[in-house]
């Protein structure tokens, strides 16, 4: 992977492995702080197509220069992840991002249970975007209206499941890839779930594997593309 002030400046598309605990956004700063650092840049464009949570790991798609122009048709690709459900209990966050606050039984739960009802969720879905979201309402980010504990009203989205399979039935944890569109938030589709079996469940690991054609097999960590910067 060799970089030039040229291709920087004129549009690179980088495949960054996200790792766990980085924003979205400081990936984007990182990677833009060491090509303005290289090429001795007062000014560039760095954008990502697609935000990964916090806790989520894997692809992130970096364009620079006239490539952000092409952020949203990189965007509007399907997502590919894997992860790992957790059945029994349910969090404000749909993930680990916030502690347990209610906790149900499993029981009852059979392998046959549940893949029925995950086949319900395949095809375009309505689903409800978390409260601890980026989504705009009114100006505000929902997660501002979580953390201050304003009640705001949120509405549905359709989205598409277009695969939607359990690799691995460990109760209380399931083992998943999923394929969707846009817009499907994980985290949303794990909450929905839990209360399709008549229990609770939260997202305990997710990591992004492909966008479209683009692989996370192909990608590099920010901190690797730093070094091939030798910085």
């Amino acid at each position: 992977m060799n970089f030039t002030l040229k291709s920087i400046s004129e549009g690179k598309l980088l495949l960054i492995d996200k790792p766990i605990d980085w924003t979205s956004f400081q990936v984007v700063n990182k990677i833009r702080w060491a090509f303005k650092k290289k090429f001795n840049l007062k000014k560039l464009k760095v954008g990502h197509a697609g935000t990964l949570d916090p806790l989520a790991t894997g692809l992130l798609l970096i364009c620079t220069g006239k490539m952000t122009k092409k952020i949203s048709e990189v965007q509007s690709l399907e997502k590919t992840y894997t992860g790992r459900i957790t059945l029994g209990a349910t969090t404000p966050s749909y993930d680990l991002e916030t502690a347990i606050n209610r906790k149900f039984p499993t029981e009852h739960l059979t392998d046959e249970d549940l893949i029925r009802s995950k086949n319900k969720f395949l095809g375009e879905i309505d689903q409800y975007p978390p409260i601890f979201s980026a989504i705009k309402k009114e100006g505000k980010r929902l997660y501002e209206y979580a953390r201050s504990g304003e009640e705001t009203k949120i509405e549905s989205r359709k989205v598409s499941i277009y695969n939607f399979d359990f690799t691995n039935i460990s109760l209380p944890h399931l083992d998943f890839e999923v394929k969707c569109s846009k817009g499907t938030y994980i985290r949303s589709l794990a909450h929905d779930f839990g209360k399709s079996v008549d229990s609770g469940a939260h997202l305990s690991a997710l990591r992004r594997t492909a966008i479209g054609s683009f692989k996370v097999k192909n990608a590099i960590t920010p901190e690797k593309l730093i070094e091939k910067l030798d910085l």
